[in-house]
């Protein structure tokens, strides 16, 4: 004798339509904005303008360029190590990064352990050498050092080269 599939899982387990229907319905919301979503996004964009606004009038604004760049030179370590860190840590590192390591396994911390150690050299042997010199940037470097055409070669290769990055998959596995 055949026996039907839902008879023989238990009850608990058996297929329940209405559960089904509400299933697909939630599937098919995902990635649809709500009333509710519109409301937050809205929310946050409001008070980032409203920060925005406060400090352009109210607190003295940036006289030059230096002042906008760099603070004028006058933040504590903190700030600039969180700054630092949110401008390093975008999206696309903080939902890919998981995914990596579930895939890949532990030899993604490789990565990490190289990571580090290009921060500590950047920090102990770049920045002291532009934060004397006064420049913000290593194609201002690049122009004190040689000249304005080499500066603006290593600006358009930077374009290229990250105009032309694979925008999904693993850089690093990808050429294993």
């Amino acid at each position: 004798t055949a026996i039907s599939v839902s008879s023989a899982l238990p009850s608990r387990v058996k297929h329940n339509p209405s559960a089904a229907s509400a299933r697909a319905a939630r599937a098919m919301s995902i990635g649809h904005f709500t009333v509710w979503d519109y409301v937050v996004f809205g929310a946050m964009l409001l008070v980032s303008a409203v920060i925005g606004v406060y400090y352009a009038f109210a607190g003295g604004g940036q006289q030059t360029s230096k002042d906008f760049l760099m603070g004028g030179r006058s933040m504590s370590a903190l700030p600039v190590a969180l700054s630092l860190t949110a401008s390093f840590m975008s999206a696309v590192t903080v939902l890919g990064t998981p995914a990596e390591i579930y895939r890949y396994g532990a030899i993604f911390c490789i990565f990490a352990i190289t990571y580090f150690l290009v921060v500590v050299i950047s920090a102990e042997v770049f920045l002291p050498v532009f934060y004397r010199l006064g420049i913000t940037s290593t194609y201002e470097y690049l122009e004190l050092r040689f000249n304005k055409y080499l500066r603006l070669c290593g600006t358009i290769l930077f374009i290229i080269q990250t105009a032309s990055k694979p925008q999904t998959g693993s850089l690093i596995f990808n050429s294993l």
